[in-house]
This record gives C-alpha cells, structure tokens and sequence, in this order.
C-alpha cells in the first residue's frame, strides 16, 4: 500500500529512467511529489468554439478527431503530425513536430481537450503544438483549468509531473499538520492537506491564492520561528568585549586616499558600539554594490586584532575569498598583522593562528577549531541563511564565549522589510554611493539594435576595456542553463567577436577551473566573459566597463542591479545593455520594469519599484525569493512576512524551547536539515 514514505519507484509507470529524472529534481519520495509545488499555472478556464478563435490567443478546445496521420517533411528532416479537429461550430487544423508516436494514441473519432496558442498557418488558423488528451471524463489535468506548470529536468515532461501528483494527491490527507491551531484560526489559513490538493489542482483563483496564502506563510513562518530562537538564545551568551581603538581607527580611515561617507561612518560605529559590548553583536551590514561595505568591514577586524583578538571573514566564492586578501592584506599593511587565506586550495597551516582568517563558507563546515575568536563575518547573507547562523553561535564559541555575529549583503532591502526577513539580526544601512562614482549608462537593446550594441563593445574592447555577459536559466536545471550559456560563449567566440579571447563560466566548473578562468579576465588575457549568474557575488574587475544581460526579463530587478554592479568599479565611464527575448519586447510590464533600471541608479529604489510592480509574488510567474527553502514565499510577501515574525515571536516568548508544540519542533528540524543541503 503506498504511503507518504513510500519511494517513488512504487508509482504506476516510474521505472529506473524515470525515478533518476525525478531524482535529479530531489523528488525520491510521495511526500516529497506532495511538497514539489508549481512555479506557474497556465489558465485554461475558458472553453473557445472553434469558430470564435483568433490568432495569438491562448486557447481550450473540446472537439474530435477527424484526421490524424504523420508526413514526413523532406524540407527540415522531421516527421510532422497532422490532425483535423471539429467541433459543433469549424474544424481546425492542429500540428505536432516529431511525434510521431501521437497517431497509435490518437484515433479518429476520439473526443479531445487541446490547450496551446493559436496561429496564423498559410492564411487560416492552427494550433502548433498543443497540449493533448482524450476526454474520459470531466477530471481533465492537462488542458482546462489553471493547468500547474513544474520545474523540469532531462526529458521529463509537464504531463510526467502531473500524472504522479495526481496519482497520490489523496494521500495529502495522511500529512500531519503541525501549524499550531490558533494561529491557523487567527490568519484563517488552509488546513495543510487543504492547502496541498488546491496547491496543485485548483479549481479557481480564490483556491490558489488561499493555498498558497498558507504555503507561502509557513515557509516564512519556519524561518522567523528559527530566528527567533536564535535571538532568545543569543540573549543568554557572552562575548569578548572588543574595546574601541580610536587613535588607530583614525589613523587609517585619515589614511584613506577618499573620504568615508557619512553612512559608512555611521554604519562603523554601530557596529563598534556592539563589539564593546559583553552581550555578542548579531548585526546586518545592507549596502548596495559598491557601496564600501568592506571598507566598513576592515574597520570591525583592525579593532579586533588590535584587542588582540580573531576574526574570520567567510565569503561565497574562492575567486572573492583571494580577492578579499588581497585588498585587506594591502590597506593594512602598516599595521603589522598576520592575515592568511583559507580555501579548498589554498590551505596555511599556520592560517589558524593569523590576526584575521579569509575563507569561502566552507570554513564553519570543517570543524575548523579557531581559539580566541572574538568577530565572524560572513558575505552575502541570503546565500548564508538562517539555518547556517545556528552554526555561527557554536562557531569559535567556548562555554564561556561566543563570536560576535556580522553580516553583509548587497540586496537591498527597504528596512522595515529587511527587519522583517532577519528577524534575529540589528540592522545597518549604507544607503549612499562614495563621490565621484559615474552612473552605469543603462540602455535596453532591442533586436535590430544588437549589430549595433556589438560594434560598440569592439569599440570599447579594442581601447583596452573588458565586457561581461551574462545568460540566464532557461530552466532551474543546471544542465540547461549550461547548455545555454555554452551556445552563447561558442556564437560570441566563433561569429561575433572572433578576433577577441572569449572566456566562459558556470556553476558546473570546479573550483580551480572557475580560478583560472577569472584570474585570465582580471590580468587582462581574456576580453569578454560569458558567464551564468554566478558571477553575480562580489566580483571587482575594475577595467570591466560593460554588462551585457541576455534574457534580460528572466530576472528580477534586484538580480539585474547586482549584475550591473559588477562594472562601475573605476573613474572610466561604463555601461550595462538589457537584451529582452523577442517575444517580451513587446510585453508592456517587462518594458516597465526594464526601464526602471535605465532610470535608477541605487538599488533600494529598484526594491520598492520590484514590491510595487510584483506586489506579494507573482501568480503566473517565479518568484524570486533569493532563498533556496522558499517555493512560494519572496521578499515581497511583506504582509505574510509581518505575520510570520509577529506569531513566531509570540510563540518563542511563551514557549523557547516548543516543548508544548512537538510536531512544530520536529518539522523545523526538518527543515534545517533540508536547509543545511543548500
């Protein structure tokens, strides 16, 4: 009999191909088909008589088969399936390319449901493509409705997907519900079974929109409940106190050959107010892309070691990691302090003792033991998570001590709503640029502009400036996006730019691959990088002067921001170009938001542009969360973040440790386990 633990190999038609598709996507269980929820819905609600289609739309059709067969078409080596569909009203004509096997499932007289886009063929109408399936009854799952779209991999189809949630979606009645009752009655949420039937089959707007109202708050709900803890846990530890070392602090901010600006100023003493304290600091250090936060940072780790004390910075990547030594091992190097790098590659065994240690988030994953440590850093932030900070708090910590906590991210966050997200962390903000910095010309490039944007980057490249171009996923499967970015490197290589060193990189590359890859791009030895959005993180290439974003309307604006940021390190002007997908140029929301960023500079104008233009997520589209353990909620389902943080406080002030509440303490360490894999 399957369960919710049963393995999917159980289902009806999963064998081993299949099982090692869906492996792929983290699915090896009924349970976790159950949780694997649509990032998009197609909506099929309205049946169209044939007579009343028009090109362009989207479309349901009911009607029969009237002719199907299969022609082989001479011209593109394919096979093509033809079929005559007529209803009470016309008949239509309907296209499929290589698929063949169509005509030994399909039989003339077989009454259909097709979905699909309606287009002009030779002067009259057809379908290309559409979604097909015979009418058994009125339980139809492919083409009417709002049909769930999921993320793929390998050749797995929608219609995969939706035949096994379909098969077991009954059994989300055997899901144990561990949202405590009151809170469920108090924001009248969905029950969870409720919520996982309507999540993937819902019947109306009204049924999705209240799925994932409950779906969407329990994932924020988890992540407040886990913040809090750590707050009420911080509460009863102590810290080094790290006495503020004035005389030298003003030497080197005097040092400087710019002058700090007053947020940088005001963010430093925030946080050297905090390391003076017996109490450890948890603080978030929010500043746009080169904004000097690690200016700000330095400050923090010279007061440290001149306590005669530790820290640890820890950042994402390797190539930021030698990047981050590099720049503090110069700008401090009056001061006589031993500083050391610690990556998968670059190991020093006397790194450990050093004043200040330099390492990629790895560090607290080895059971590095570090004596007298007294500040940990840690870079990005939403690519750190909640869950890791409970490491923090037994990182370097004896049963005396605990490190003190801080922060960076470069996503900026109206505050209310960054207070809302890091429940657990005080907050900073760097919400000025440091003078004289030249504003990245930002133009959207249309298809008849490109020749045109790729003679200036040759203009620009032959007078001794680099470019990065960045592609996005087409899919949340690696392997598509690697596939992508590859045939973008290969046309920018061979056709375009042949004459230049083109380089490229993505996730799929070891460590020391992507090393090499970027110390070619910083000496100067490759001129252009192709890259998918990993080189998103911190990167600073001063002689790169142009962004050029393919897919450009696949991300958010924050992601873009961050991209663009990536040039504009320097005095010489320089520019980022927005490439839309033909079919989005015309699309009037993707203009709106494009064009905000050809209008803003500062990346906390572009949130609130992304909050009011995407509102509580998008229902028909990915919403970008930046949080690998969110499906549903996103930065911008600010009320449900209100609601998670207001009821998960309440619940840890009358009960820390959830021993009332024991499916709630068992689901969330659930979670962390399955936040700890990100």
């Amino acid at each position: 009999m399957v369960n919710l633990n049963s393995p999917i190999t159980e289902l009806y038609r999963v064998g081993k191909t299949t099982s090692a598709l869906l492996k792929k996507l983290g699915l090896d269980t009924v349970h976790d088909l159950l949780f694997y929820f649509p990032f998009r819905y197609d909506d099929f609600r309205h049946h169209a008589k044939i007579s009343e289609l028009l090109a362009g739309q989207n479309a349901n059709i009911i009607g029969t088969i009237e002719l199907i067969q299969n022609k082989k078409s001479a011209r593109r080596r394919m096979y093509l399936t033809e079929a005559l569909i007529a209803d009470d009203t016309d008949t239509l004509k309907v296209i499929w390319f290589n698929q063949p096997f169509l005509t030994r499932s399909y039989k003339v007289g077989d009454k259909v449901s097709l979905a699909g886009r309606v287009s002009e063929n030779y002067g009259s109408l057809a379908m290309i493509s559409p979604v097909v399936e015979k009418i058994y009854s009125d339980d139809l799952i492919h083409t009417q409705g709002l049909i769930p779209n999921y993320h793929l991999t390998g050749n797995l189809t929608q219609k995969q997907i939706r035949f096994l949630i379909k098969e077991v979606i009954a059994l989300a009645d055997q899901e144990k519900d561990w949202l405590p009752i009151d809170i469920k009655e108090r924001l009248r949420l969905l029950d969870l079974s409720k919520a996982l039937r309507q999540i993937h089959f819902p019947k109306d707007l009204s049924e999705m929109t209240a799925s994932r109202q409950r779906l969407g708050f329990t994932e924020l709900f988890l992540r407040q409940l886990k913040a809090q803890m750590i707050k009420s846990e911080l509460k009863s530890r102590r810290a080094i106190p790290i006495k503020f070392q004035e005389a030298e602090t003003k030497r080197f901010v005097n040092s400087l050959p710019f002058k700090l600006t007053g947020a940088q100023r005001k963010s430093a003493w925030e946080i050297l107010k905090d390391l003076e304290k017996t109490s450890p600091m948890s603080r978030l250090l929010e500043g746009d892309v080169g904004s000097g936060k690690t200016l700000v940072v330095i400050l923090a780790l010279l007061n440290v070691a001149r306590n005669k004390k530790r820290s640890v910075l820890m950042v994402p990547t390797e190539i930021l990691a030698r990047q981050h030594f590099d720049h503090i091992t110069r700008l401090l190097a009056p001061y006589d302090l031993k500083i050391s790098l610690l990556t998968h590659s670059h190991k020093d065994p006397e790194g450990l003792k050093a004043d200040i240690i330099i390492g990629t988030h790895a560090l607290i994953q080895e059971n590095i033991v570090f004596s007298d440590l007294a500040l940990a850093v840690v870079d990005e932030q939403h690519r750190f998570g909640v869950s890791q900070r409970q490491r923090i708090l037994d990182f370097g910590s004896t049963q005396e001590r605990t490190p003190h906590f801080l922060s960076l991210t470069a996503t900026p966050i109206p505050r209310s709503l960054a207070l809302a997200i890091y429940g657990d962390l005080d907050l900073s903000i760097i919400d000025e640029l440091p003078a004289g910095r030249k504003p990245i010309l930002t133009r959207i490039i249309t298809e008849d502009k490109r020749q045109a944007a790729y003679d200036f980057i040759r203009r620009e490249i032959k007078a001794g400036r680099q470019a990065f171009v960045i592609c996005p996923l087409i899919d949340e499967s690696d392997r598509l996006g690697v596939k992508s970015v590859k045939a973008e490197h290969a046309k920018l290589d061979k056709d375009i730019f042949p004459e230049l060193k083109v380089g490229l990189l993505h996730g799929k590359l070891k460590a020391a691959e992507k090393e090499k890859i970027m110390s070619d791009f910083l000496a100067n030895r490759t001129q252009i990088i192709v890259s998918t959005s990993v080189i998103e993180v911190g990167v600073d290439v001063p002689n790169a002067t142009m962004m050029i974003i393919e897919g450009a309307e696949r991300f958010g604006l924050s992601s873009l921001h961050q991209f663009r940021g990536r040039v504009g390190r320097s005095d010489r002007q320089s520019y980022c170009f927005l490439f839309p997908s033909r079919e989005e140029i015309s699309n009037p929301r993707t203009v709106e938001r494009l064009e905000a960023l050809t209008r803003y500079q500062d990346g906390f104008s572009l949130a609130k542009i992304d909050l009011k233009l995407r509102g509580h997520g998008e229902l028909y589209g990915t919403g970008q969360s930046g949080f690998p353990e969110f499906q549903i909620a996103t930065l911008f389902d600010y009320e449900n973040i209100k609601k998670a943080q207001a009821e998960a406080s309440a619940l840890i002030n009358s009960d820390p440790r959830l021993e009332g509440h024991p499916l709630l303490r068992e689901k969330l360490g659930e979670w962390e386990d399955q936040v700890h894999l990100e």
